[in-house]
């Protein structure tokens, strides 16, 4: 029986170099229990900072890339949901590595896996209030913006990536209390909108599973790789659970 796992704020870049192998090898770990069959639902901020070019793509990723790579060639299907620290995912994913971008601009993602529904997506943006937020995602992701931003010089581009995202951790709120519940309150209000099974998100790195008004339908937030974990969601034989790789 095929299998969905789930990933989201590994922020690949951000920490130090001991870091980052210690997440990069959880990476490994996690992708070769992926079998054929297999579908992997990558849910936002995988990278800290991100910026696509025509002709160049950031360098320090290469061992993450090659993972990707060897996953689809291994005939599992790879999804990517932009964050609000990867927003912008360009072609290269899709054209390079076999794996299929999903602008959620719209809204969430939502799909059937053996009869049951699932909506998944990072988190950012969802909701009621933080409006200084939805302004700025607005104004970073608009088309012209971005297209200013590609025609810098690399160098110079990836700095001001690496400083939107610092200002973009500044600006998330310090109560994950307050986040949670947010996240939480706007899978509440989609339950009464219509049924589903499975709301899977990110963004505030406060994992945990709960269950809502519905029996049998849950919020889900697949926690964070930043702080030593290596969290996935895995749906499997019916039954869906957080675990570390």
């Amino acid at each position: 029986m095929a299998a969905i796992y789930f990933i989201s704020d590994i922020h690949l870049g951000l920490q130090d170099e001991g870091e980052e192998r210690r997440k990069l090898e959880g990476l490994r770990r996690l992708f070769a229990a992926l079998r054929e069959g297999d579908s992997l639902y990558m849910l936002g901020d995988v990278f800290d900072y991100w910026m696509e070019f025509r002709h160049v793509i950031p360098k320090g990723f290469t061992g993450f890339f090659c993972l990707l790579l060897e996953l689809s060639n291994r005939g599992v299907r790879v999804t990517y949901l932009p964050g609000n620290h990867d927003f912008y995912l360009g072609s290269f994913f899709d054209r390079e590595l076999g794996v299929r971008t999903i602008d959620t601009v719209d809204g969430p993602l939502s799909f059937e896996f053996e009869g049951r529904r699932f909506i998944v997506a990072h988190g950012d943006g969802l909701g009621e209030g933080d409006g200084g937020y939805k302004f700025f995602a607005r104004f970073v992701r608009n088309r012209f913006n971005l297209g200013l931003l590609t025609g810098f010089h690399p160098d110079l581009a990836v700095g001001l990536m690496k400083w939107l995202s610092r200002l973009s951790r500044t600006h998330k709120p310090q109560s994950r209390v307050m986040e949670t519940d947010r996240l939480l309150e706007y899978a509440l209000s989609l339950e009464r909108q219509q049924e589903f099974d499975y709301f899977l998100c990110g963004h505030n790195h406060s994992g945990g599973k709960k269950e809502l008004r519905r029996k049998g339908a849950y919020y889900v937030n697949l926690g964070s790789w930043i702080e030593g974990g290596t969290p996935y969601g895995v749906f499997e034989h019916g039954v869906f659970q957080l675990k570390e790789s």
